[in-house]
């Protein structure tokens, strides 16, 4: 797993003076289930959009699979799939057609297709659904098929965006699963989420991003080693790392000052 798949280099991202991103470096390597993670306006999303070509740097490189995503962007993009917190679709294609297209685009063989589409669907429990409309769709659903379609090419890289919101916990179960098998299996996968837990229990390692500059990154182990700690989850430091706790406790103090009766 000594290969790498990501190499960010002196990342930035600025609008006008404000700096969104400020030149972050790491790497991700192959066959890594890595976790991104921040606060809210954090940066989270502007480095995942610049990793995947959708928005482009102020400065600094990215690498996927050694092809510079500005330089190269064919190839680089031939490597990767990413699904964005809020997936667009086309509203009137079927879910089956849906997949069928970004089949094609990536020139799989019909027999491989169907196979891999079929599975997926069924881990989905999307089976049933897969010959309506996707405007008919429940969000849950929508977010169900984006990760479908990502998966259906067999990406060397995926990228996935809050990938667990609006799914039922049966089919957020089933995605940490599939997660996991596919990195076994050498995809790496890059992915943002606000639910401390779930990054806790699937990923190899974890960044934490805070006001543009990554502030942590290391498996929970080192993250605890580095505060200080034998033990402790990661809700527990990142609170610590972001401040967000100093937050929290403002937030419960003003409660009790507004309930009946609290100090005026």
């Amino acid at each position: 797993m000594s290969e790498r798949s990501i190499k960010i280099l002196e990342l930035e991202k600025k609008y006008g003076n404000q700096a969104a991103v400020k030149q972050i470096n790491f790497e991700v390597r192959k066959g890594e289930l890595f976790g991104f993670l921040g606060p809210n306006g954090a940066g989270k999303t502007t480095t995942i959009k610049m990793m995947t070509g959708l928005l482009e740097p102020t400065n600094g490189t990215i690498e996927i699979n050694g092809y510079d995503i500005w330089k190269n962007p064919l190839e680089a993009k031939k490597q990767i799939a990413y699904v964005p917190d809020q997936p667009n679709l086309y509203p009137k294609l079927t879910g089956w057609e849906y997949l069928e297209f970004v089949a094609s685009v990536f020139q799989i063989s019909s027999d491989h297709f169907k196979e891999r589409a079929e599975q997926l669907l069924s881990i989905f429990g999307l089976t049933d659904r897969a010959n309506e409309l996707i405007e008919g769709y429940s969000h849950g659903m929508k977010q169900k098929i984006a990760i479908c379609g990502a998966l259906v090419h067999d990406p060397e890289i995926l990228f996935l965006d809050e990938p667990t919101v609006g799914l039922d916990p049966k089919s957020a179960r089933n995605l940490k699963n599939l997660l996991r098998e596919e990195c076994d299996k050498g995809m790496t996968v890059f992915l943002t989420t606000h639910i401390l837990e779930i990054a806790e229990q699937m990923c190899d390692r974890i960044g934490i991003i805070s006001d543009g500059a990554i502030i942590a990154l290391g498996t929970m182990d080192e993250l605890r080693e580095k505060d200080g700690r034998t033990e402790g989850s990661l809700e527990e430091i990142f609170l610590e790392l972001t401040g967000s706790d100093d937050q929290e406790a403002i937030i419960e103090e003003m409660a009790k000052e507004n309930q009946p009766g609290g100090p005026s």
